[in-house]
């Protein structure tokens, strides 16, 4: 056990103790305690009792948690394993608890209970500080928040040191308790997937077709194929065998908040896979690729074409994409990409103005007042599932990480297919 002493030195007491340095020498360490002789002595049992668990003292840095969020992105997220993709989530959840009040305490006074009080404010809402609503958010983010957390406080315990213990570990992940009536009239809604029907998607690409707008082949590849925002984005005509009528998925186009550049990268589940489609889609794709040849030649000189540059930060590579003109030169090591999905000049249709023209969609065309690209994912499985898909070859398809996950999501794909599956012992009982 390290031995420890007080001492006086003008109206405040301070307490030392033996410590071993990094060649494992003893020395002497001295820290501010109060006014009160008893107060300090306290305070030296309880920093020995901590050094004897712990073997190193936390160093006396007066940083806030926003700061130490921010050490944490630049030595240990930028510089790790995760995906780029994981990596901008995590920096945008960064920046937004920096906007927080418990962004700006200092770390060294953050506790359990500040953080399970502002895990709960983000669980349940309530209000802000600063006297604002605050709305519950989704599992999903909950999930972030709780990452970013547990991982830089783990980081700020070791190898920073800047504190001894992880704070967070004992913070819990609460959900609201499920409250239900008795007596309810209608049936049970719960669990089920928000989705559109084929009716309501023909409305939305009749809005689109009037308006001539290029989100309407992003939409109707999602539609058929079930593919994520940023996977339709960036597909290109390469990834696409019309003649087998399949697709492969190799990357996701995302625009990175923290770099401020429009990007390509690896998908969700860091995995290729293959998609076929139907006549339909078929024939859609045949008409877009011929509708690009023919504003290939009306633009001329004028027509935008589609590089990637590959860029290296902190052992982290990021593929950025622009677009230039034909006239305009790039770098020989820039790659050309045809992506599918463009605009009548050539200009990429990235997923930001395709989510716009979502949100607009909203406004415009009745019953699809609640509607968001990932709708169309919901309906791509729901029709499948409906119309008897095995769940596993609809979980490949979608590129979940297993068939869990698929039928989690999608249990109440449809009413009427629930209902079909009950009518099945009518069968039974006819041919007993």
């Amino acid at each position: 056990m390290a031995k420890g002493s007080v001492r006086k030195k003008g109206k405040k007491w301070y307490y030392r103790f033996y410590v071993e340095d990094a060649s494992g020498n003893r020395i002497q360490k001295e820290f501010p305690g109060t006014e009160s002789k008893s107060e300090t002595e306290s305070l030296l049992r309880k920093a020995m009792e901590d050094y004897e668990t712990k073997m190193f003292l936390a160093e006396a840095k007066n940083i806030t948690l926003g700061d130490m969020l921010d050490m944490w992105v630049d030595e240990d997220l930028k510089p790790g394993s995760l995906s780029n993709g994981t990596v901008m989530a995590y920096q945008s959840t960064v920046s937004r608890i920096k906007q927080h009040p418990i962004g700006k305490r200092k770390l060294k006074t953050v506790t359990a209970d500040h953080l399970q009080a502002y895990m709960d404010l983000l669980s349940f809402g309530g209000t802000n500080p600063d006297g604002t609503p605050a709305k519950a958010l989704s599992i999903g983010y909950i999930r972030l928040y709780s990452a970013v957390l547990q991982n830089s406080f783990r980081f700020a315990v070791f190898p920073k040191r800047l504190i001894t213990f992880n704070p967070m570990q004992y913070v819990v992940r609460r959900s609201k308790g499920d409250d239900y009536d008795l007596f309810e009239s209608g049936g049970d809604q719960e669990g089920a997937v928000p989705t559109i029907t084929h009716e309501q998607y023909q409305s939305l690409a009749d809005f689109l077709k009037a308006k001539n707008n290029p989100a309407l082949l992003p939409i109707q590849i999602a539609y058929y194929t079930g593919l994520r925002i940023g996977e339709v984005c960036g597909l290109t005509w390469q990834d696409i065998d019309l003649k087998e009528q399949c697709l492969t998925v190799r990357r996701s186009m995302r625009y990175n908040g923290t770099r401020h550049k429009l990007e390509v990268g690896a998908t969700k589940r860091k995995k290729i896979r293959t998609v076929d489609f139907c006549n339909a889609l078929a024939d859609i794709l045949q008409q877009a690729k011929r509708e690009q040849a023919r504003n290939s030649l009306k633009y001329g000189a004028l027509y935008r074409l589609n590089y990637c540059k590959e860029v290296k930060e902190k052992n982290r590579t990021y593929y950025e994409v622009y677009m230039l003109s034909r006239t305009e030169a790039t770098p020989e090591t820039d790659k050309c990409l045809s992506f599918v999905c463009l605009r009548p000049d050539g200009a990429i249709e990235s997923p930001s103005t395709v989510s716009l023209m979502c949100r607009r969609a909203k406004e415009k065309v009745p019953g699809l007042e609640d509607f968001h690209f990932h709708m169309l994912r919901h309906a791509f499985t729901s029709n499948l599932l409906s119309y008897g898909a095995a769940p596993k070859d609809v979980q490949e398809l979608l590129g979940h990480s297993d068939v869990n996950t698929t039928m989690n999501i999608y249990a109440h794909a449809t009413r009427e297919a629930k209902r079909s599956s009950a009518r099945l012992l009518d069968k039974v009982v006819s041919s007993g």
